[in-house]
């Protein structure tokens, strides 16, 4: 890999411990909600005090996936550009690998449609609670940092909003402030997905990836099938209207290259049904891992799959597990039993 190529993932990756971003998408999974940001926009964020952050997930701001820097797991800076190839085209029709994955994402879908949510007021905030560990990779190799505990209350105004909730990290509360560049603050929509934005999508699987592809932030030179992957990586799993959340499985059914993922593991090694698609150009896994009884979801994880400077293949560079969500009248304060939604076990 030459210093091109490191410098290229360099920018793909969260920027450093910072909060005022919203978080990946989304608080889960990795998760990997691409943003681009030039090294000035970089050293303008590492002098604020805050915590990384995944892309606010629909119910909490979720990272899904996401690679980390400087020992936080995030997923996202800003990602610019756009273009790509629109559903429908021969990109979408070239999927040849995908019936098993098909096959398990109907399955999740079917169990997610049925899944009884509460219906979310403005005025409340969705609670997660989550374990989570990403890989430091400012040294040139991925060092992976400690399992560490995560909660995020997302607050769920249609805005904009500058103040967006709060993390409570390492002991630490902090606010969640506005996107970099939102000087009147961040509105509901694909960068915070609140409770009745999600309910405002196509319900139609077809239509739901067209707005998807045409709307998704695009890193310039990032391969748009990914970059929507990681989009819905980053919105499921949270508290939404359940026909949104199994419109949003069956929209991933019909990206080229997604694939099952059958030895997935969630953060806390909890194992379970996987669905996965890698980044060919990176070299990087990312997985979505579902409990195998009731198809819920229990967390992500992104690896290398090739040898790169940063590690040999298998290299760990961020996963999380949801253990607990939860719809709340005030931020900062623990739900009661009445208020949960879903705890997870945790073994």
């Amino acid at each position: 890999m030459n210093d091109g190529d490191r410098e290229e993932i360099a920018r793909l990756l969260p920027a450093p411990a910072d909060w005022d971003l919203p978080r990946e998408q989304h608080l889960r999974h990795k998760e990997l909600l691409m943003h681009r940001i030039d090294r000035d926009i970089a050293q303008e964020q590492a002098t604020r005090t805050r915590p990384a952050r995944r892309l606010l997930r629909p119910a909490l701001l979720a990272p899904v996936t996401a690679l980390t820097l400087a020992g936080a797991l995030a997923a996202g800076v800003a990602l610019n550009g756009n273009g790509g190839t629109p559903p429908g085209t021969s990109s979408h029709r070239a999927a040849t690998d995908m019936q098993p994955a098909a096959a398990l994402l109907s399955r999740i879908s079917d169990a997610a449609g049925e899944r009884t949510t509460p219906q979310v007021r403005d005025d409340q905030f969705v609670y997660t609670r989550e374990k989570a560990r990403g890989a430091d990779l400012t040294s040139g190799k991925a060092v992976l940092g400690p399992l560490q505990d995560r909660e995020v209350w997302a607050a769920q105004e249609q805005g904009p909003l500058h103040k967006l909730g709060l993390v409570r990290e390492n002991g630490e509360t902090l606010p969640i402030n506005a996107e970099l560049g939102d000087t009147d603050g961040t509105p509901a929509g694909i960068n915070r997905a609140t409770y009745r934005w999600l309910g405002s999508l196509p319900t139609d699987p077809d239509k739901l990836l067209v707005y998807l592809y045409a709307n998704t932030p695009h890193a310039e030179g990032r391969g748009r099938d990914q970059a929507v992957f990681e989009q819905i990586g980053g919105l499921v799993g949270g508290v939404m209207p359940p026909a949104t959340a199994a419109a949003l499985y069956r929209a991933a059914a019909k990206i080229p290259g997604v694939t099952a993922a059958p030895q997935a593991r969630d953060a806390i090694g909890r194992r379970g049904l996987g669905i996965a698609r890698d980044d060919t150009d990176y070299g990087v896994r990312t997985e979505w891992v579902f409990d195998a009884k009731d198809y819920s979801y229990l967390g992500s994880r992104s690896y290398l799959i090739k040898d790169t400077s940063y590690g040999k293949a298998g290299t760990l560079l961020s996963s999380e597990a949801e253990l607990e969500l939860a719809v709340v009248d005030k931020a900062g304060r623990q739900p009661t039993d009445a208020e949960r939604t879903r705890i997870q076990p945790q073994n």
